[in-house]
């Protein structure tokens, strides 16, 4: 089992960037995939980003490919997500988890961490 910590969430306006971090600990980090998800008020759980074992791999969804870019540190068992151009619209709890493949479903991933609020004010 993997534990997972997020962090780097905030308050921030519109147009504004920030970076969320998720730490691991507990297993090998290097064999997980990982992901990143949210889920806003009123809704469910959404996919964000994922990133293979090695880092060369990534996915992103059609939302937020092209402001967002998630990327690894194995070395350190650390998963972040900068997060460039926000908008109000990804007002949100961040979750990362792993999973033992590339996968963009929820039902692929486990050991979730506890997430960090990102709200995005117009």
């Amino acid at each position: 089992q993997v534990q997972l910590v997020e962090s780097g969430g905030g308050l921030v306006q519109t147009g504004d960037s920030l970076r969320l971090s998720c730490a691991a600990s507990g297993r090998t980090f290097s064999t997980d995939a990982m992901g990143w998800f949210r889920q806003a008020p009123g809704k469910e759980r959404e996919f964000v980003a994922a990133i293979s074992r090695s880092g060369g791999d990534t996915g992103y969804a059609a939302s937020v490919k092209g402001r967002f870019t998630i990327s690894r540190n194995n070395a350190k068992k650390t998963v972040f997500l900068q997060m460039n151009s926000l908008k109000p619209e990804d007002t949100a709890v961040y979750y990362c988890a792993r999973s033992s493949v590339l996968g963009y479903r929820e039902f692929e991933y486990g050991d979730w961490g506890q997430g960090t609020q990102v709200t995005v004010s117009s």
